[in-house]
């Protein structure tokens, strides 16, 4: 990967949201909302505090998570598009 989160960010692959409804209709991709939710490729060492001292991530690269419709800023590598957040922009763990 060529690309590497700073301090409380991480680098998020969002995952493909349904095909269907819950009733079989077939949703077009025009009319598909960008899924909340994604795998964390990569991951920052965490932020500091005042002294100086890290906190660490609660999050790993692997982790499956949940995340607000308008978080993070879209980056593209190596062809693939994802997006750059803080972990503070994480609403949860799926498992």
């Amino acid at each position: 990967m060529a690309l590497t989160p700073l301090h409380d960010r991480v680098l998020v692959r969002r995952t493909e949201g349904d095909e269907k409804t819950a009733g079989g209709l077939i949703i077009p991709d025009s009319a598909k909302e960008k899924p909340a939710e994604g795998e964390i490729v990569s991951c920052g060492e965490g932020a500091r505090k005042d002294n100086g001292e890290l906190i660490p991530m609660a999050v790993k690269a692997g982790d499956r998570v949940l995340f607000g419709k308008w978080s993070g800023t879209e980056v593209s590598v190596d062809g693939e598009d994802l997006l750059m957040m803080k972990e503070s922009d994480i609403l949860g763990l799926l498992s």
